[in-house]
């Protein structure tokens, strides 16, 4: 169950928490990825390292490395070609990368907004528009795009961010209705609190707190996104198009 042999996947943002979490994850299920990150150092270490993740009946598989930095519009329109060029089709697309620029909405820069709506909404409709033609020819597709729980609730501070979370989502569902008839589903997944390097800097006593709002006492992990994900690239999930899935530990039921 679950099983992506034969299936290509395009992963933003792969060489970050999230990101690497599911790109790992869809090496292991054997997937062949197109990885794609601003840093092109950091991005070439981790496909090296997805090796390791890949089954060893797989191990002839090559998984590729694009840079891009999706807050040039340029680069962006470029990623997919480039991806289909390496893999010769994309099967999975998963948007996964973000930035957050936060600031109360009296003091938040015309550039903070701009940032992020750029590299996290705007960057997301030109990744599914570039990928919609060869899905819809191939008749078969999984677009996955990342969101956030602050997508749905709001979050004091992230103004930007929500209206972008939020923008996925419904781009989300309406694309889904669009594409649903060539077997070409959209969805979305949305984190609650997740571990990251980021979080393990926080003092104990702003952990403790954070904790105390997820009835599961504890952050999710990237491997629980990543399960997610490996269940929306599935086959299986076929009949699964304009949702997402929140993945909170209970912190928020939608």
């Amino acid at each position: 169950m679950f099983n992506l042999n034969g299936m290509t996947a395009l992963v933003t943002g792969a060489s970050g928490g999230i990101g690497s979490a599911v790109a790992r994850a869809l090496a292991a299920q054997g997937a062949r990825l197109a990885i794609s990150g601003s840093n092109a150092d950091k991005l070439r270490a981790f496909r090296d390292e997805l090796d390791e993740h890949t089954p060893q009946h797989l191990q002839d598989v090559d998984h590729v490395a694009i840079a891009c930095n999706l807050g040039d519009a340029d680069q962006v329109e470029k990623l997919v070609p480039a991806a289909l060029e390496s893999l010769g089709k994309i099967d999975i697309l998963i948007n996964n990368a973000g930035i957050t620029r936060d600031n109360l909405a009296m003091r938040m820069k015309d550039e903070e907004w701009d940032q992020v709506i750029k590299i996290n909404l705007e960057s997301t409709f030109r990744l599914m528009r570039a990928v919609t033609k060869p899905m819809m020819k191939a008749r078969f597709g999984r677009i996955i795009n990342v969101t956030s729980v602050v997508g749905t609730t709001g979050n004091p501070g992230q103004m930007n961010y929500c209206a972008a979370k939020g923008g996925i989502t419904a781009m989300s569902k309406s694309l889904a209705q669009e594409l649903a008839s060539r077997n070409v589903t959209v969805n979305c997944i949305a984190p609650g609190f997740i571990r990251t390097a980021m979080t393990d800097v926080l003092p104990d006593a702003q952990k403790d707190a954070l904790n105390g709002r997820i009835p599961m006492g504890r952050m999710g992990e990237g491997e629980d996104i990543a399960s997610a994900a490996v269940f929306l690239a599935s086959k299986e999930a076929g009949y699964v198009t304009g949702q997402t899935i929140h993945v909170n530990g209970g912190m928020v039921m939608i």
